[in-house]
C-alpha cells in the first residue's frame, strides 16, 4: 500500500492496485485496518481480485501540465504551467511475461514489456488523466506529500491453492481469453445462436480433406468458395470431429475462433499490438492450438498503413516456421487479392476449394433441412413451398450460392412462423416473406399471373405525364423482366435520361423504383447519389471506398440490393468515376482491393443528364429528331466510347406541354388533399380553374421547367390554407373552395354529414 501522512496524525493509506482507501491516525492503524479488509475481500473473491507484482518498487514522476476549465464548449487552459508529481508503483506480474504499472491516485494502470518504455509510458498515461481535470482538483494533488511503500501480508489457506493455479491459468491464456472464443461452443449455446444446424450435409469429402490437412500435415488451411457454399459449416464440422471423443484424446488438439479486429481494438500504444501477437502465439502453442479467423483478409487490413506492414504480415515468419497454425476461409476475388497484396502470406497456406454444389445434391440438403425443422421445431414446410424458395433463390440472388442462400432466407421464414405461432407454411408464406424482403411485386415472382400490357401503361401514363418516350422504355423493361429474359450477370437495365431541366426525369426514375421495388421494403427503393459532389480525383473514395472505408455507394447497395439507383447529372463527375462504373455496368458487380464484391445485379441504373440542353433550338412542345440527334451528339462526344456502348437505353425527355403542366398540376394538387393536416380534420379541398391557370403561370420557367413548381404551390395554397385555418374556431368536417382572382380566396362551403 502507499501511506501519504497528510497532517500530523492523519494518514492515508491507499491500496495499490484496487480503489480501497482509509484515513487513519497513523501506518500502523491505516495498514491494520486495510489487512482486516483485505482479508474479508479475500475470502469473498480469491486472490483474482488482487493486483500482484512479484517485487514492488515506487518512483515519483513530475509531470508538467497546464490546467484547464472543462467547459461544454471546449478547452480553456490557465497561463502557466505547474509541476505535479505522480507516483508509480511498478514490477514484474506475478504471472505472465509483462510487467505492470500503477499511478494509483490518478486510477490508472498499464502492461508494458520492456523497463526502458517505462518512464515514457507513464507520462503519456500521467497526461491523459490529468489532462481530463478540473484546476481544483490538480491543486488538490500538489498538497500531497511524497508516499512511502508499504508491504501488507496476508494469510492464505493451503486449500486455496487450486485457486492460485486457475488464477495463472488465466494469466497464461490472457489473450486466448480476451481476442478468441473455444470452439465448438457447447451445443446449448448453438442453438440459442440459431435455430437452424450448423452442419455440412453432402459435403463429407471435403470435412474429411480438411481433417487430414490440419491434423497429419498440421497445415494452415484456406477454404475458398464463393459467399454461400458452405465454407464456415465444413470447416465447423470438421473441428467437431477433431474435437470429438473418438479423436480428442488421441490428438489433443484445441481450437480457438477470432475476428482480426480484435489484435489491434486495444492497442494503446506503438507496437502493442505485435507483442500481443507474440503472447498469443505463446499461449497457443501451450495450449496445443489452433487459430480461426474468421475474416482472415481483414488481417491484410489490420496494424498498419498498408499489407506490408499488417498483421498478416507479422505473422508469416511464425507460419513458415510452425509456430502458428491458421484456418480460415475466403471467396475467390478475396483469395486472388491477397495473392496480389501480400503473395508470401498466402504461399503458407494449403487450399482447399469449394465448387458449386449440383442441384441434386441441393435438393437432398433442402430435404434434410425440411426434415430437421419438422423434427426439432414441428413446423411442417410443404414441398412446394420448398421448391418455390430454391427457384427464385436461383433467379434471383445468382450471385450467391447454395445452400447457404437457401439456409438463411428459410431461416428467417421459420423465425417469423415461431414468433407468430405457425406450424406450416406453404408457397403463400415464402412469397410474402420474398416480397417483403425484395420488394418485388408478386407479378415478377408468379410465372401463373400474366403482365396485363394495357393497364401496365395506364399506371405509367397516370404517375408519368407528357414523356410518352420515357413510358415506352420502361415498358420494356418490365417486360424483359417479367419474361426472364434479363442478363443475370448485369444490372437489370442500365438507362440514361437526357434532356432540359425540370422534365420529371428524376420523377420517372422514382415511380419506376416504386413500381420494380416498392411492394415490401421499409427503406425507399431509390437510391439517389448527387455526382456534382463527386467533380475531382480525391472524391472517388467517397464514392465507393478506400482501404478500410466504404464509400456512399458501396454502403447504400449493401443495404438495399434490389433498389434503382438514380445517378444524378453524371457529367459533372471526375473522369475516374466513369472508370470505376465501367465494371457495374458491364457485370453487375463492383470487387475493391480486398476482393471484397458489391453487387448491383438487382439493381436498375439510371443516370440523368442535361448534356446538349444548351445547344438545342427554342423551347418546342415535342422533341424533333433534330433535338435528338444535338442531345445524342453532345452525350456520345462527352463520354468515351467504352462508357457509352454499356448504357442499354438512351432516353430523350421532351420539354413539357402547357397541357402537360396542367396534368401535373392537378395530379399534384390531388396529392395535397392527402396531407395529415388535411385528413385528420376531414377537408376536402376543392379548385377553381382560375387558381390552376394562375399556378401554370406561376409554377412553370422555361429554363427550369416544372422544378419550380412546388415551390410555387407552398407559396399560393399551402400558406393562405395554413393561415384561414389557423383563424377559423371550427374548420374540422367541411369542404374548402379555394380560388384566384388577384388574390387567393379561400371559402367554406358546408358541413360534411
Amino acid at each position: 500500500m502507499l501511506c501519504y501522512e497528510l497532517q500530523p496524525q492523519l494518514v492515508l493509506g491507499v491500496v495499490v492496485g484496487s480503489n480501497y482507501q482509509i484515513i487513519e491516525k497513523d501506518k500502523r492503524s491505516a495498514r491494520a485496518a486495510l489487512t482486516y479488509y483485505l482479508q474479508n475481500q479475500y475470502r469473498k473473491d480469491g486472490l483474482q481480485a488482487f493486483g500482484l507484482l512479484r517485487v514492488p518498487k515506487m518512483k515519483m514522476v513530475q509531470i508538467s501540465i497546464k490546467p484547464s476549465y472543462i467547459e461544454a464548449q471546449g478547452y480553456f487552459p490557465l497561463s502557466f504551467t505547474v509541476q505535479v508529481p505522480v507516483a508509480a508503483v511498478y514490477g514484474e506480474a506475478l504471472f505472465g511475461n509483462n510487467y505492470t504499472c500503477y499511478l494509483p491516485i490518478l486510477e490508472k494502470y498499464f502492461h508494458y514489456y520492456d523497463n526502458k518504455q517505462l518512464d515514457t509510458l507513464i507520462r503519456h498515461f500521467a497526461t491523459g488523466a490529468l489532462n481530463n481535470m478540473q484546476p481544483e482538483a490538480i491543486f488538490q494533488l500538489l498538497r500531497y506529500p511524497k508516499p512511502i511503500l508499504e508491504i501488507i501480508e496476508m494469510k492464505v489457506k493451503d486449500t486455496d491453492r487450486y485457486d492460485w493455479y486457475s488464477f495463472h491459468q488465466e494469466q497464461v491464456r490472457k489473450n486466448l481469453n480476451t481476442l478468441t472464443e473455444p470452439f465448438p461452443l457447447p451445443r446449448s449455446v448453438r442453438k440459442r445462436l440459431s435455430a437452424l444446424p450448423d452442419v455440412a450435409w453432402e459435403q463429407e469429402e471435403k470435412v474429411q480433406e480438411i481433417m487430414e490437412k490440419i491434423m497429419g500435415a498440421r497445415a494452415n488451411v484456406l477454404v475458398v468458395g464463393n459467399s454461400g457454399s458452405g465454407k464456415s459449416a465444413i470447416l465447423g464440422q470438421a473441428i467437431r470431429k477433431i474435437t470429438g471423443p473418438m479423436l480428442s484424446r488421441r490428438i489433443g488438439l484445441t481450437f480457438w475462433r477470432m475476428l482480426s479486429q480484435r489484435i489491434t481494438a486495444n492497442a494503446k500504444y506503438l507496437g502493442e499490438w505485435e507483442q500481443t501477437v507474440e503472447e498469443l502465439i505463446e499461449e497457443l502453442t501451450a495450449a496445443n492450438g489452433v487459430l480461426w479467423i474468421e475474416d482472415i483478409i481483414q488481417l491484410l487490413q489490420t496494424g498498419g498503413w498498408g499489407a506490408e506492414d499488417s498483421v498478416a504480415a507479422f505473422m508469416i515468419t511464425f507460419l513458415q516456421q510452425g509456430k502458428l497454425q491458421i484456418i480460415g476461409e475466403v471467396t475467390p476475388q478475396e483469395l486472388e487479392s491477397m495473392r496480389r497484396l501480400l503473395p508470401s502470406f498466402v504461399a503458407c497456406f494449403q487450399i482447399v476449394p469449394l465448387e458449386e454444389l449440383p442441384e441434386p445434391k441441393i435438393q437432398r440438403i433442402l430435404d434434410k433441412l425440411s426434415a430437421y425443422i419438422e423434427k426439432n421445431m414441428a413446423i411442417v414446410l410443404e414441398k412446394e413451398a420448398l421448391m418455390l424458395a430454391y427457384r427464385l433463390l436461383a433467379r434471383y440472388y445468382p450471385y450467391k450460392s447454395f445452400p447457404g442462400k437457401a439456409i438463411t432466407f428459410l431461416g428467417t421464414c421459420i423465425s417469423e412462423a415461431k414468433m407468430h405461432g405457425q406450424s406450416q407454411m406453404d408457397r403463400a408464406t415464402v412469397l410474402q416473406h420474398f416480397v417483403t424482403q425484395t420488394g418485388l411485386p408478386e407479378l415478377f415472382l408468379r410465372d401463373d399471373l400474366l403482365l396485363d400490357q394495357t393497364e401496365l401503361q395506364a399506371h405509367f401514363e397516370q404517375h408519368i405525364i407528357g414523356q410518352p418516350e420515357a413510358i415506352r422504355h420502361l415498358m420494356r423493361i418490365v417486360k424483359i423482366y417479367k419474361a426472364g429474359l434479363n442478363n443475370p450477370n448485369k444490372p437489370i437495365a442500365t438507362m440514361l435520361f437526357a434532356g432540359p431541366t425540370g422534365v420529371g426525369k428524376t420523377a420517372c426514375a422514382k415511380v419506376l423504383a416504386d413500381y420494380f421495388f416498392g411492394k415490401g421494403q421499409k427503406q425507399s427503393p431509390l437510391i439517389r447519389i448527387d455526382m456534382s459532389e463527386f467533380q475531382y480525383p480525391g472524391q472517388i473514395s467517397r464514392l465507393i471506398g478506400q482501404g478500410r472505408e466504404v464509400g456512399q455507394l458501396v454502403k447504400d447497395l449493401r443495404e438495399r440490393p434490389f433498389a434503382v439507383l438514380l445517378l444524378d447529372e453524371i457529367e459533372k463527375a471526375d473522369p475516374s468515376v466513369f472508370d470505376a462504373l465501367l465494371t457495374v455496368l458491364d457485370e453487375g458487380a463492383l470487387v475493391d482491393a480486398y476482393g471484397r464484391i458489391t453487387n448491383f445485379r438487382n439493381t436498375i441504373i439510371i443516370m440523368t443528364s442535361n448534356l446538349g440542353a444548351s445547344n438545342r433550338p427554342a423551347l418546342g412542345f415535342n422533341p424533333t429528331d433534330n433535338e435528338k440527334a444535338i442531345y445524342q451528339s453532345a452525350i456520345e462526344n462527352y463520354f468515351r466510347p467504352e462508357f457509352f456502348n454499356r448504357i442499354d437505353h438512351l432516353v430523350f425527355f421532351a420539354p413539357l406541354t402547357a397541357e402537360a403542366i396542367q396534368r401535373i398540376i392537378r395530379k399534384e394538387l390531388n396529392d395535397l388533399r392527402q396531407r395529415e393536416g388535411f385528413v385528420k380534420r376531414h377537408l376536402h379541398l376543392n379548385f377553381s380553374e382560375a387558381l390552376i391557370e394562375h399556378i401554370v403561370h406561376a409554377g412553370f420557367d422555361q429554363r427550369y421547367g416544372a422544378r419550380p413548381l412546388q415551390r410555387a404551390i407552398e407559396q399560393l395554397i399551402i400558406h393562405p390554407v395554413a393561415q384561414w385555418l389557423l383563424s377559423q374556431a371550427n374548420p374540422d368536417n367541411c369542404s374548402i373552395y379555394i380560388d384566384y382572382d388577384n388574390t387567393v380566396k379561400i371559402t367554406k362551403l358546408n358541413e360534411n354529414d
